[in-house]
């Protein structure tokens, strides 16, 4: 008897499992929808736009891409009402727009709008994303267009450079003529052509060393302004290894000592110098030279004249502890700079160090240095490069817009307040480093007219390699 309980419990217990999955799969068909049969088409065969320009009527004539559901025009006037888009298009029997008339809700700094526009023949429909242009002046740069000269760790390109290996290469500079390859390498400081890079090749310029001495290294930093070049060697602040800056205009001539400073006669100079260096002249070779120390804390500032007359030492107290590896570097023809270091945020400050803003820690990556503004074309970059202080962190240079904004702290702002997406990322896969001296630099190169034809930016990086790229200005196209 309790046999033919069991036989028949496990009977009706498969019953209800299968009547639970018949209602499940019943109950599931109502959930997809069922599919329309209708003779109604929905072909778009041609289309345009018939009141464009500032009377509304031009005549324009659009692009479709039916893979792509995309609809697309030359650009358009931007006198134009858009407010009210009218469409004449050709399209399956009793097909029709959704619409008389749409509106591409342009705002101020908008150059292209996107909207959706609707083929319908009830009960179908089909749907285009409908992108009109404007013919206004484009500016900048244009990154897609960019021609990279790379000699990094990054297999994309040249090998990484033969001197930055094992720290040796600390200092590099750049001026678009000209690469500055500061090094206690063998093959010693020397220049590269930007000309020969672009051709994948690298001649060296050796820097004539005669004279050049004492210090914990004797070369250590340095940088190329308007074809004048500057080497520093890394002191250890006594009059044993005083801090020396070296000069040339002709690299195969020694050069001339225009600096020779026991620092530690300097009151609150800080600790060693010499592991960065951050140059800033005018056109005249008149402004500053900037020493942060080593511990982070305190900036060396010498003023310039003339490309080669030194003194007038001041010590700037940074507010925060920036890194060894800091740089000071100025904003246009204002009295704004950007101080920054592998461990601090970029600060705004006058040539005193005095703040006056302070970028958000997380705005940009922290390792971020090497901080420089660009103006080209009608528009404003931040170019930066990242240190791999640690196994988790990269070198990267990044190029960030930051046009909107009157001056340098309102750009800072609106950045901040915005997605912060770089216009480019480029990395040198170089590995973790402890000594992670990084550099930029950049220059415009000018058409006959003396306009803005093409950006060049530069990075180096100690054990990562340099790079340069080249970039045109933006060009409007249909």
């Amino acid at each position: 008897m309790k046999n033919k309980i069991l036989i028949k419990s496990n009977i009706t217990s498969k019953w209800l499992l299968w009547s639970a999955l018949i209602l499940m799969l019943t109950g599931c068909k109502d959930d997809f929808p069922e599919n329309v049969v209708s003779d109604k088409s929905t072909q778009l065969s041609s289309i345009r736009i018939t009141n464009a320009g500032a009377a509304g009527t031009e005549t324009v004539e659009g692009v479709i891409d039916e893979d792509r559901k995309t609809i697309s025009f030359p650009r358009i006037d931007p006198e134009t009402n858009f407010d009210q888009i009218r469409f004449e298009a050709v399209m399956s029997d009793g097909a029709k727009l959704d619409k008389e008339s749409y509106t591409f809700p342009f705002v101020d700094g908008d150059s292209e709008k996107t909207i959706v526009v609707k083929v319908t023949n009830s009960p179908r429909y089909k749907e285009y994303f409908v992108t009109l242009r404007l013919r206004i002046p484009v500016f900048g740069a244009d990154v897609a267009k960019r021609k990279t000269f790379d000699f990094t760790n990054n297999e994309l390109g040249n090998p990484i450079y033969e001197t930055f290996v094992s720290a040796l290469t600390r200092g590099s500079g750049f001026d678009g003529e000209h690469v500055l390859i500061v090094t206690r390498h063998a093959a010693g400081s020397h220049l590269l052509k930007v000309s020969d890079l672009r051709n994948g090749v690298a001649n060296k310029i050796p820097l004539n060393l005669t004279g050049v001495s004492q210090g914990t290294f004797a070369v250590s930093v340095g940088d190329i302004v308007n074809g004048h070049t500057y080497v520093a060697n890394l002191s250890g602040n006594t009059a044993a290894s005083p801090l020396k800056i070296y000069h040339w205009t002709d690299p195969s001539a020694a050069p001339d000592v225009i600096a020779n400073i026991n620092v530690g006669t300097i009151p609150g100079a800080g600790v060693r110098h010499g592991d960065n260096f951050t140059i800033n002249l005018d056109d005249s070779g008149n402004g500053y030279i900037f020493f942060g120390d080593n511990a982070g804390t305190k900036v060396l500032r010498l003023s310039v004249a003339n490309y080669t007359a030194v003194g007038d030492p001041l010590v700037i107290t940074s507010t925060v502890n920036v890194g060894s590896w800091s740089s000071f570097t100025r904003v246009g023809n204002t009295d704004n700079y950007l101080f920054t270091g592998h461990d601090a945020p970029i600060m705004v400050v006058n040539s005193a160090g005095a703040l006056t803003h302070t970028l958000g820690r997380t705005a940009i990556p922290i390792r971020s240095s090497a901080a420089r503004v660009i103006e080209f074309n009608g528009e404003r970059y931040l170019l930066t490069t990242t240190a791999a202080r640690t196994g988790s962190e990269g070198t990267v240079m990044y190029l960030y817009d930051i046009t909107r904004g009157a001056n340098i702290v309102d750009a800072l702002t609106a950045f901040e307040q915005s997605e912060r997406r770089p216009l480019l990322e480029y990395s040198f896969l170089g590995p973790a480093n402890t000594s992670p001296s990084t550099q930029t630099g950049w220059a415009v190169v000018k058409d006959d007219a003396g306009n803005d034809e093409t950006l060049l930016i530069y990075s180096g990086a100690s054990d990562a390699g340099f790079v340069v790229m080249e970039i045109p200005k933006k060009e409007l196209e249909d």
